[in-house]
């Protein structure tokens, strides 16, 4: 088994990229190629755009193994050829580097998006039905991932990753939005709150690449990656309670009520052409439940070093409780 030390992080200058890298800084040659500066790597960092072939030849150079993390993931990217130019093209380019320089090592961060929308506890032989631009280029860069892997099986390694969605300090996204808003004392139930929601914390996804980098077996393995076991709304209302150490309002409103105020906002936004927070789309979207099969993940040997309330609670504490801050951040969905 060969001990892989030269590595290119593809796209890591982003929120689990910062996190990866600074947990193997010291035990691999590291390299990061991306369109933005490292924030916190800016001399690890080479700027370039995996859309250029010649750069990514380039920067392959003297590696042995890929972690391609870069992707455009946000519902608002415009125009949409820019999903595929990217998640797909992009990976094409990847592989041909990596062809032109001898290295038969990848890990790719794909997406649950590529099963699509209320399915029940899909695992990873669950068939694809992405929604929307970003699972459908996840998808069509897996199977362009595959292709490669089936030329030279005997000697290539392709580990793909679909996480969930992904929380954590700094991390300006969804899980974020949701905690501060409970965090406020304002928040508003809709719903029995029973629904329970797939999360995975950033220091346990960086850890889990990490096991896989070292794994240096040629083969072909896919995981889903969710923290265990998954949180109904009312454990997330009362893990917030009590990192915080505070008593947050437990008003429930019904669906319908909670739907009808949705729709109401729909109607205003139409009006005014303003974006508002509530939606009718969100509050669906809050009152569903999404879980996904991860016990291929936590059956492979690897251990996550935080459980997911831990993740939880170092999250609120950093961001709600922790007073000097640098103000970094990124954003994501």
């Amino acid at each position: 088994m060969k001990n892989y030390k030269n590595m290119l992080f593809i796209g890591a200058s982003g929120f689990v990229g910062t996190r990866l890298t600074d947990l193997v800084k010291e035990e691999f040659h590291l390299k990061i190629f991306d369109k933005q500066q490292s924030p916190f790597f800016p001399k690890l960092t080479t700027l370039g755009d995996v859309r250029d072939q010649e750069q990514l030849d380039q920067s392959l150079a003297g590696q042995e193994a890929v972690v391609l993390l870069a992707a455009e993931h946000r519902d608002d990217v415009s125009p949409t050829s820019l999903y595929y130019d990217v998640n797909v093209q992009g990976t094409r380019n990847v592989l041909d580097a990596m062809d032109k320089n001898g290295v038969k090592k990848i890990i790719f961060t794909s997406s649950v998006a590529v099963y699509g929308l209320n399915k029940t506890n899909p695992n990873e032989s669950h068939p694809a039905d992405p929604f929307n631009h970003y699972g459908k280029s996840k998808w069509q860069a897996e199977e362009v991932l595959r292709e490669w892997y089936n030329k030279d099986p005997e000697k290539r390694s392709l580990t793909i990753i679909r996480p969930t969605v992904i929380f954590g300090e700094r991390n300006r996204g969804n899980v974020y939005n949701l905690l501060k808003q409970i965090a406020s004392g304002k928040f508003l139930m809709v719903g029995k709150g029973t629904n329970y929601k797939s999360m995975a914390y950033v220091g346990n996804i960086a850890a889990f690449i990490k096991y896989h980098l070292k794994n240096s077996s040629p083969g072909y393995r896919v995981f889903n990656y969710i923290d265990k076991p998954d949180l109904n709304m009312n454990d997330l209302v009362a893990q917030v309670e009590e990192s915080l150490n505070k008593k947050i309002p437990a008003t429930h409103f019904p669906y319908w009520l909670g739907m009808l105020g949705g729709f109401g906002f729909d109607v205003l936004s139409k009006i005014t052409g303003k974006k508002f927070a509530v939606s009718s789309v969100r509050v669906k979207k809050f009152c569903a439940t999404t879980q996904f099969d991860a016990s291929r993940a936590h059956s492979c040997g690897f251990k996550a070093p935080y459980t997911l309330s831990q993740g939880l609670h170092n999250t609120l504490h950093y961001e709600f409780i922790k007073k000097q801050k640098d103000g970094i951040t990124f954003e994501s969905e």
